[in-house]
C-alpha cells in the first residue's frame, strides 16, 4: 500500500485541488466521503465539488456542543448548492454515561477525558459515517499546525482501511481566503472574529495576534497533542 500512495502522491503533486477530487472520485465511483466540519478550508472544497458535479458523500459530525453559528452555515450551504449534507451523531447512550461518571465539562480535567470526549463524539460516528467508502477527503492543510507539518496530499488511514485525501495540504490560509472571497463561498462569521480554527464551542476560543491558527483549540493543552484523534490514531 505504501508504494501506492506514493505513486498517487507522485501523480498529483502538481495538479489543482479540483483535479485531486476527481480522480479520485473517478476511480472510486460512489465510494468517497468528504468530511466537513464546516471551516473554511471545508466551505473551499465543498465548493469545488459542487463546481465539477463529483458524486461524493458529503456529512458532518453533529457533537452536541457546536456552535450556533456552525448549524446555521449548515443550512445556509445546503441550499446555496442545493447538496445534502449527512449528519452524524454521538451514540446517545454513550454520551450519558460518559457524563454520568465524568461530569459535563470532564475534557478541561485531563487530556485522557478530553480524548474520551472526542472519541465518543467524534471517532465513533466517523467511522460509521466511513463505513463502505474506499477514500475520504478532508480539509486539513500542512500549515495548520506542528502536528500537520508532513501532511501529504495522499496518505493512508490506518484505522479505517482507506485512502485520505487532502487537496488543500500545500495551501496557504491566504489562498484559502483569497478563493472564498473571489468564489464568494459562505463562511462561518466566527472566523471574523478571531476563530481561525472552529470546533466544538466549549473547547474553542478565538486566537490572538502571532498566535498558531490552532491556538484556540484546546488551548489548555500542550501544542503538540492537539488533535481529537480524528486525524490520529491515539
Amino acid at each position: 500500500m505504501d508504494n501506492i500512495i506514493q505513486e498517487y502522491n507522485q501523480l498529483l503533486s502538481d495538479r489543482s485541488p479540483g483535479e485531486v477530487i476527481s480522480f479520485f472520485t473517478g476511480r472510486f465511483p460512489g465510494q468517497v466521503a468528504f468530511a466537513t466540519s464546516l471551516g473554511a478550508e471545508d466551505q473551499v472544497i465543498h465548493k469545488l465539488i459542487a463546481e465539477n458535479g463529483n458524486d461524493i458523500m458529503i456529512f458532518t459530525l453533529d457533537t452536541g456542543r457546536m456552535f450556533q453559528e456552525t448549524y446555521d452555515l449548515l443550512d445556509i450551504t445546503e441550499k446555496k448548492y442545493g447538496m445534502k449534507i449527512q449528519v452524524f451523531f454521538p451514540v446517545s447512550e454513550d454520551v450519558e454515561e460518559m457524563v454520568s461518571s465524568h461530569g459535563i465539562n470532564l475534557f478541561y480535567e485531563s487530556v485522557r477525558n478530553r480524548k474520551l470526549c472526542c472519541h465518543i463524539r467524534k471517532v465513533e460516528p466517523l467511522k460509521r459515517a466511513l463505513h463502505g467508502m474506499k477514500a475520504w477527503i478532508t480539509g486539513q492543510r500542512r500549515e495548520q499546525s506542528s502536528t500537520r507539518e508532513e501532511l501529504a496530499i495522499v496518505e493512508w488511514d490506518e484505522r479505517h482501511g482507506m485512502i485520505k485525501v487532502n487537496p488543500l495540504a500545500d495551501w496557504s490560509q491566504e489562498q484559502v481566503w483569497d478563493f472564498i472571497r473571489k468564489k464568494g463561498i459562505p463562511y462561518n462569521p466566527l472566523h471574523d472574529k478571531g476563530y481561525p480554527s472552529i470546533g466544538c464551542l466549549p473547547c474553542t476560543r478565538a486566537v490572538q495576534p502571532g498566535e498558531d491558527i490552532r491556538a484556540g483549540r484546546w488551548w489548555w493543552e500542550n501544542k503538540n497533542n492537539r488533535e481529537c484523534g480524528i486525524h490520529s490514531l491515539d
